[in-house]
């Protein structure tokens, strides 16, 4: 069993590099419910339009990711140790706590998109009894860390990369290729904002909690590249994927267009280990934050995410969408105050030690994350913008000097 430092930074002895973060990030990426999303932009937009928008929210997703990255490889510590600092001790419960829900919540959506081509497999089998079995299975292997999400990825990457592309390949070989996916006129409009929103948003939660993986780097260089990588390669693929079975097969099932290819068998497969490997990512995160707070060791937080995010696939593909509005509205600003206090109110001075102790709360950060919540949620525009930006803004208003560091003062006139 392998420590998973909940409470302290990685040690050296444990860091990992090039090969085995690459491997991690991808697979955190490589996510069927990135297909869904995709399938959603690929029924709304033209070809053209799509590959903007994904390029756009994906840039932005790597900008975000890759400061973060580079934060947790320098520091060792994980997302919700670096929100101690930032956020203030008893402050920190409410990133952790945001953090860790939505992740559950997102563990129910991959149980939920696994079981849905497992019911076509295997019709006979109840959904619940597929259902449960399913979010027990990936339980269980969440329980032993990070050596299992390495392992996992490995396998999971290239055969949902092969998969992906035998899809498209099928599709556009029926269909007319490209001429035939830029023909084609979306089915109900989806202005480009919304379409950057939901392409954001449906990695905005698991962005936020990049440190949590890319702590184990051996390198910031290492942290930054294979996560700028992952989020521009691996999920701009799956949106690909997804909006492909959208426009030629005009459905965001993605299991149902398998079925039509005759590729349901060894899709079901495939899928499945996608999603283990992305869910398995969510519960590891989700529970490290439960123990940050509650000071347990994180595996038997791990039954419990299980346990409920299971409970909570049972309506997740009705909820997919409101979901995702969700996430852009409450974690943006989360990221954007850990990068801010790190990168500029302290200047990347904290290497790798323990963070440094912290008042009870840091009000200027729990007011950045109220304006940039207010922002997302009634400023006109792209919401996972707005509150990066109201929020980086009211944050270096509030927070010019952090408390371990007063302010000199200046010498008495006479």
């Amino acid at each position: 069993m392998h420590n998973e430092y909940e409470f302290s930074p990685v040690a050296p002895a444990d860091r990992r590099g090039w090969g085995s973060m690459l491997v991690v990030m991808v697979g955190f990426t490589f996510f069927s419910a990135s297909m869904w999303a995709g399938a959603t932009l690929g029924s709304g937009l033209r070809a053209a339009s799509f590959l903007r928008a994904v390029l756009a929210g994906n840039l932005l997703l790597g900008v975000y990711t890759g400061l973060l990255a580079h934060m947790a490889a320098t520091t060792g510590l994980s997302t919700h140790l670096l929100a101690r600092r930032s956020f203030g001790e008893r402050g920190a419960a409410l990133p952790s706590l945001l953090l860790g829900v939505t992740q559950v919540g997102w563990f129910g959506v991959g149980v939920a998109m696994l079981t849905l081509p497992l019911g076509q497999v295997f019709p006979n089998i109840p959904h619940l009894v597929l259902l449960w079995t399913s979010g027990a299975l990936m339980t269980l292997t969440a329980y032993y860390g990070i050596q299992s999400l390495t392992i996992l990825s490995m396998v999971a990457v290239p055969a949902i990369a092969l998969l992906g592309s035998a899809s498209v390949g099928k599709a556009f070989a029926e269909f007319g290729g490209l001429a035939g996916w830029f023909a084609q006129e979306p089915a109900s409009a989806i202005g480009m904002g919304a379409a950057i929103g939901i392409c954001v948003g449906s990695f905005i939660s698991g962005g936020t909690l990049t440190p949590d993986f890319t702590r184990y780097a051996r390198t910031p260089r290492i942290a930054v590249a294979s996560t700028v990588i992952a989020f521009l390669l691996g999920n701009s693929l799956m949106f690909l994927f997804g909006a492909v079975a959208a426009a030629f097969y005009q459905t965001n099932d993605i299991s149902t267009v398998l079925m039509k290819q005759g590729l349901i068998g060894i899709g079901v497969l495939v899928l499945g280990l996608n999603i283990w490997t992305t869910n398995d990512n969510a519960l590891y995160a989700a529970s490290l934050g439960f123990a940050t707070l509650a000071r347990w060791p994180k595996r038997r937080f791990v039954l419990l995410n299980g346990f409920f995010g299971t409970l909570f696939a049972t309506t997740a593909d009705k909820y997919f969408v409101p979901w995702l509005n969700l996430l852009n509205l409450m974690l943006p600003s989360i990221g954007a105050v850990l990068i801010l206090d790190h990168f500029v109110v302290r200047r990347g001075r904290a290497g790798r030690t323990a963070p440094s102790p912290a008042p009870a709360v840091r009000w200027p950060a729990i007011a950045a994350w109220a304006c940039g919540f207010a922002a997302a949620k009634w400023l006109p525009g792209i919401a996972p913008l707005n509150t990066l930006l109201a929020s980086s803004a009211a944050f270096l208003a509030l927070a010019r000097v952090p408390p371990s560091m007063p302010r000199r003062r200046s010498p008495s006139r006479l």
